[in-house]
Parts: C-alpha cells; structure tokens; sequence
C-alpha cells in the first residue's frame, strides 16, 4: 500500500472512531428557534400498535360525534311568510279589490280561467310585506301574515271579505321569496345566498342550487354555523351511520362552509422515494396510503424501524413511531389513521447517516478510497 492510501485510510479510520464516539444523529431531534436543543424534554415518542390504534379510533370517534339531532327533520313543515316576502292575492270577479292604493300587477289566469275579463286580470295585486309582518287590503283592513302558511293567510283574509262579499274565491300565494335566506361558501360552483321557498331547505338541496360542488371538495369538512352554534358534518360518516344528508334541513340564516381538500394535507418527508405533500380522500388517509403515494421508504438509506408520525394537537404535540420490520407492521400502517397537517418522517439508516457525515468532513474521501483499493 503506498502511503497516500495509507494517510487516506488512516483518516477514514479516525473519523469513523469519532463518530462512535459522538453517536451518529439518528431519527427526530427537537431543537429551539436558536438552533440548540429545546430546553424542554421532548415529547415521548410512542409506538404504534394495535392497542394504540384502537384508542386512536375511539378517541376519534368521540371527539368528531356531535349532536345533529336538531338538524334532522324528516317531515319539513309548510312555508310561513315572513317580513319582505310578496304576495300575489286575487279576489275572483271583484276586480275592483285591485285598487285601493295598493301597487296592481298582471297575474297570468290558469287556461281553465271562467273570467277572462282585463279588469279581473288586474285582480292579482303584488304587495309589498309592511315592517310589522302585517298586509293592507280592501275591506280586510290589516291583516298580521307573518308566520302564516299560504293556506292559512288566504283563510284569514277569506273570513275578512265574507263579511261584505258573499262566498269570496281567493287565491293567494307567495310571489317572491324574500324573507329567509341562507348563505352558502366554498368550494361550490356559486357562492352566495339562497333564498329559502316551498322547497325545503336541506343541505343537499343548497349544495345543488349552488351547482354542486367542486372537484376540491372535502365532503368530510362541511362547517353549518347557527347562531352561536357550530356543526362539523362529515357525508361520508353520516352515509355509514345510516343518517340521509337529505334529512339535515337548514333555517334563515344559516351560514355553509364547504372547505377544500388542500386545506387538509399530510406532509411527508425524510428518507422516502419522493416527499411530497398530500391531499386526504375526503378526510381519509392511512399510513401505508401516504408511503405508498410517495413511492415507499428509500431502499438506499431510509430505516424501516423508524418511521415517524408528528402530531400537533391543541394539549400537546404527539409523535408516533412504527417499526416497519416487526410482523404485521403492514396491517397497523393500513389501520392507522392520519390527521390534517400531520408530519410523516422516515429517519436515514446508521449507514446512510455515516456516509453523509464523512462526506462533509472529507468530501470525496470515501470515494477515493474505494477506488484507490480497486485499482489492480
């Protein structure tokens, strides 16, 4: 061996000594915003099992139940009429109830129509709802029509007439639905507000009347805000539960949020074919799933047992560790269950973390020495 060679192999050897020394820096490190170590302990790193899932998944479970009994209506009531709504009110061959100071407008008569005279046209008086929930109309005087069905309105101003007319034919109905209205956002085709008419309200039909949703979806984020009162309502789980999303009717006022599914990523790095971040499957997404998707752990320096999940809750940060290498390693990863914005880390082996270290330390020295041993 000449002594180049020699000098080289002396060097490498001291420089693996003192990593064996000093302890090659394996898996995840805490460090403070200075760059030293956190003065606080870390967070212990705890072990994924199959009792650890199967906590996991009940705590799950009860932190995402709410109570959506208050949405479900099965059999949705009638319309009532409320404040800015206009009402559409013809008195059948009194076209002269079409005066009286109020704003007139041409009603379309059915084809079955028994007058067809134009002043009986005229007859369908378009009102405008007063401030106090209440309607002017001739020989009726004011009439209180707020919260009344359309059944129940025309049956009050009906009494009223009877009193001067004899056998009044009423029609009344609601021309334009302008008192209740809801207000849907996100990821929708049109954001905006709906109005509330004699279609019930549910969430499916307000989703439908803004086009739907959109490709970037999350069906399992859909945030429903009342009053003071916030609902997380997921479609997938409610599907599985049994429970109609048809079934969820929304009230005036209501304010839905449809989030999208970037808002919900996993990040995956470290020792993995190709770190990526990666969208949830409608807030579905498993360990394995997330290896998969990025190509695996690297065959040339990744380490299987230390396979990293970091979880920041609002207590405390978390972190989880599987060993890929023990039997059935494989069925946890599937059954784990990941979290928005949570952290996948593969740690680099001990031989990957040594090659790198010699490397800054003497760049090329590895590769030379290799080569100055192959040669013949």
């Amino acid at each position: 061996m000449n002594l180049p060679t020699e000098i080289l192999w002396r060097r490498c050897a001291l420089l693996v000594s003192a990593l064996v020394l000093v302890g090659c820096a394996s898996g995840l490190q805490f460090r403070s915003d200075d760059g030293k170590t956190a003065a606080d302990p870390p967070p212990p790193t705890e072990m994924i099992t199959e009792q650890l899932i199967a906590a996991e998944k009940t705590a799950a479970l009860q932190q995402g139940e709410q109570d959506l009994s208050r949405l479900i209506v099965r059999n949705p009531p009638p319309y009532t009429i409320g404040r800015g709504d206009i009402l559409s009110i013809v008195v059948w061959d009194h076209p002269e109830l079409a005066g009286g100071g109020m704003t007139a407008a041409t009603a379309a008569l059915d084809a079955a129509g028994a007058n067809t005279d134009r002043r009986s046209e005229r007859a369908a008086a378009r009102l405008r709802r007063r401030p106090p929930g209440r309607i002017q109309f001739p020989f009726a005087g004011l009439l209180p029509v707020e919260g009344l069905t359309e059944e129940q309105a025309r049956a009050l101003l009906t009494q009223k007439l009877a009193r001067y007319i004899a056998n009044p034919n009423v029609t009344l109905r609601v021309q334009a639905y302008r008192s209740k209205r809801v207000y849907i956002d996100g990821e929708v085709k049109s954001p905006g507000l709906q109005a509330i008419n004699d279609i019930p309200m549910t969430l499916v039909e307000a989703i439908n009347r803004a086009g739907g949703m959109l490709p970037t979806a999350d069906q399992s984020r859909i945030a429903l805000e009342r009053g003071d009162a916030r609902y997380r309502i997921n479609l997938r789980d409610l599907v599985q539960k049994g429970i109609n999303p048809a079934n969820l009717m929304l009230a005036p006022g209501d304010v839905v949020r449809v989030h999208s599914r970037d808002e919900s990523k996993v990040f995956v790095s470290g020792e993995v074919v190709t770190p990526r971040a990666l969208t949830m499957h409608n807030g579905r997404l498993t360990l394995n799933e997330a290896l998969g998707e990025t190509g695996g752990i690297s065959p040339l320096s990744g380490d299987a047992r230390q396979i990293y999940v970091v979880r920041k809750t609002p207590e405390r940060t978390r972190v989880f560790q599987l060993d890929a290498r023990l039997a059935g390693s494989i069925a946890m990863a599937e059954s784990f269950e990941l979290r928005p914005k949570d952290v996948v880390y593969v740690a680099a082996s001990p031989l990957a973390n040594w090659n790198r270290h010699l490397s800054l330390l003497f760049p090329g020295a590895l590769t030379s020495a290799v080569g100055v041993t192959t040669r013949p």
